[in-house]
């Protein structure tokens, strides 16, 4: 079994401490406004650290994809989603090949896709350019390398 998620920098808590560290001065400087007579303010600070919050939960719900490749002797399964699969995509295991389409630049690596004589799925699609060639390695060790080819650069 192999699992491909994006890399996680912090965790709910951890950006739960960072919304509470900005908050309090935020709301500080906003009550001091409101007494000085400047009250319009603190419905902007609210919606200000509303509006973070929201972007971190965004941020940690997407950090919570997942691409689970099941390998046995008969067939390649593929689960893609959140918390539970969302898709699934059930392979013969003796019809799998995997697909590598050479990096377009240095930063991104190669593409990769795993398919069979009926559909195609993407993988690794969030992966940095060294984890995507580990993914790749890994699967080449167990399934057949049906096509590679390198990506044209185009210029101007």
């Amino acid at each position: 079994m192999i699992v491909a998620r994006p890399n996680q920098s912090a965790t709910w808590r951890g950006n739960l401490l960072l919304l509470l560290a900005l908050a309090v001065p935020t709301l500080g400087v906003a009550v001091a406004f409101a007494l000085a007579g400047a009250w319009p303010i603190l419905p902007l600070a609210g919606l200000e650290l509303a509006a973070l919050g929201c972007a971190l939960y965004c941020s940690v719900r997407k950090q919570q994809y997942r691409q689970v490749i099941t390998l046995s002797e008969d067939t390649v399964a593929i689960d893609k989603g959140f918390y539970a699969p969302a898709q699934s995509w059930r392979l013969r295991r003796d019809a799998a090949g995997i697909t590598v389409l050479g990096q377009a630049d240095d930063w991104r690596g190669p593409e990769l896709a795993l398919h069979d004589r009926n559909c195609s799925v993407t993988l690794g699609e969030f992966l940095g350019r060294d984890e995507q060639l580990a993914l790749i390695e890994l699967l080449r060790g167990e399934l057949r390398c049906a096509a590679s080819a390198p990506r044209m650069r185009v210029g101007f």
